[in-house]
């Protein structure tokens, strides 16, 4: 047993207050895979607050035993620790299910008296979180309910907060009528939008790294980095989400959200203090310096048919629901520039895509070579430019890449890496990411979610790329399931004499 006070003290900071946790779309894909096993792994780590309930909310006619069986299944498929009968035990007790259509008054009456008898049996003390884990055409339909029935309402003592899912909005008019709908019933400071990369450790760490460490920041700009690479690359393809991705393609499943928050945290000023709106102001002043996105500045392709984990893959014009001739981005490589006084002329380079050779996110950030080599050139030929590597997955941690000399009579320089690995420097596995923003968002911490005017930033700088492809016309380029990306993508870097690293 953990008698640790330091530790218990630490927990007890991170503890919520009491609170209910209403899924809607309670049964969905999301809610199985990773909400409520997050909320399952925050038990076992004696996180959640002692006054805590769940209610899912779907169309389901289903009674509480039935909800928890199946959520059983689920969390056993998915929790990254084992489900025991003896922890589910009690955490199912925290489990219940309201059925009810979204646009139908009564789900909404009978969740209210259903969350007043929890708030009483579980001492929840009136504090809701609702959570929006279904497709977004349903977004304002779920907004209007709580809104309507007045459970959106926040009195003295008491809150009430909005947990909503990307993609927020398709482009930058939808995204502000959706703004406008939510902030019907939600106050700003009750919203928090969601993205689950943001959750992750490495992408946290980001701040601290930076910021925490006096030997980076003063290096962290134009006059010492080269360029920056980020790659979000996936082995799979679409999964059988073929009719999901006619609809948003590469640019607005990873590019406009998960690539640009990412991007923001790699660029923004030294926030005055870790307080959130601090963060978020400094994160949207650097989404605000970013130059929109113009064809020219960006590669966009399609796979065809392969080879991928040595098995033969299909390709995206074959998935189940894709339109035989369909035009829809896979792959997107992009070089995107900072108008400020840190990031004038240092390129940012973007890239993603399905079917490529590994599952890997990371950020490269290469610095400058030296401005003169006292060595020989066969001394230094194997010397590589310095590189610093924040991996978000998998295998979460940081590497720096360095010369050193090799052990011999004569000089020879070789790069090395310097490695770090969350893993085995603190002997635990990272939380999923899911795990650290339910619980920000049950204690009010907004700073690892996106704030509309980041939103709002995002879609500014995709939305002319849009525009031209949608008025232009003209297809991706193709490349075969398993490479790295069309030739063009490699061209994209050639043409300011880089490339693209291998992770």
């Amino acid at each position: 047993m953990d008698t640790n006070p330091l530790r218990d003290t630490f927990r007890m900071h991170r503890v919520p207050g009491p609170c209910a946790v209403v899924i809607f779309g309670g049964l969905g894909d999301l809610a199985g895979r990773k909400l409520v096993p997050a909320l399952y792994n925050l038990y076992l780590r004696r996180l959640l607050p002692a006054g805590f309930a769940m209610v899912g909310v779907g169309r389901r006619d289903a009674t509480d035993t039935e909800y928890r069986a199946e959520m059983r299944e689920r969390c056993a498929r998915f929790s990254r620790t084992p489900v025991t009968d003896a922890e589910w035990e009690g955490f199912e007790e925290l489990l219940h299910w309201v059925g009810g259509t979204f646009d139908a008054t009564e789900t909404y009456t009978t969740l209210a008296r259903r969350l007043e008898e929890i708030g009483v049996a579980r001492g929840t003390a009136g504090n809701v979180m609702f959570y929006l884990s279904v497709p977004p055409s349903q977004f304002p339909v779920i907004v209007d309910g709580l809104g309507d029935s007045g459970l959106a309402r926040e009195e003295p003592g008491r809150f009430r907060r909005a947990v909503i899912e990307k993609p927020f909005g398709h482009d930058l008019p939808s995204s502000a009528a959706l703004d406008a709908e939510v902030h019907r019933a939600f106050k700003e400071s009750q919203v928090f939008r969601i993205d689950h990369y943001l959750g992750k450790e490495t992408v946290q760490n980001i701040l601290v790294f930076r910021f925490a460490n006096g030997i980076f920041e003063p290096v962290w700009n134009r006059n010492f980095i080269d360029h920056v690479q980020i790659t979000v690359s996936e082995s799979i393809g679409v999964e059988g989400r073929g009719k999901f991705y006619e609809e948003a393609g590469a640019l607005r499943d990873i590019v406009q959200n998960h690539m640009l928050q990412v991007l923001s945290f790699v660029a923004m000023e030294p926030p005055s203090s870790f307080d959130a709106e601090a963060v978020r102001d400094e994160r949207g002043k650097a989404l605000a310096s970013c130059r929109p996105l113009l064809p020219s500045d960006v590669v966009r392709g399609q796979y065809s048919a392969g080879f991928s984990d040595g098995d033969a893959a299909k390709g995206y014009r074959n998935e189940d629901g894709v339109a035989p001739g369909s035009d829809v981005e896979t792959y997107i490589a992009a070089r995107l520039m900072i108008d400020n006084w840190r990031w004038a002329d240092t390129p940012f380079y973007l890239r993603t895509g399905k079917r490529l050779p590994k599952r890997v996110t990371e950020v490269a950030i290469q610095f400058k070579r030296v401005p003169h080599l006292p060595f020989s050139y066969a001394a230094a030929e194997q010397l590589e430019p310095n590189v610093l590597v924040l991996r978000i997955q998998p295998n979460e941690g940081i590497s720096l890449r360095f010369g050193a000399k090799v052990p011999s009579e004569r000089v020879q320089i070789r790069t090395v890496n310097m490695d770090f690995q969350y893993d085995t420097a603190f002997s635990a596995a990272p939380a999923e990411a899911y795990e650290t923003l339910l619980l920000d968002a049950m204690r009010g911490d907004g700073t690892n979610f996106p704030r509309q005017d980041a939103v709002n930033q995002s879609w500014r700088i995709v939305e002319p790329l849009q525009e031209s492809w949608t008025r232009l016309g003209g297809g991706p380029h193709l490349y075969e399931a398993g490479s790295w990306g069309p030739e063009a993508a490699d061209e994209l870097l050639a043409r300011d004499r880089r490339r693209w690293r291998r992770p």
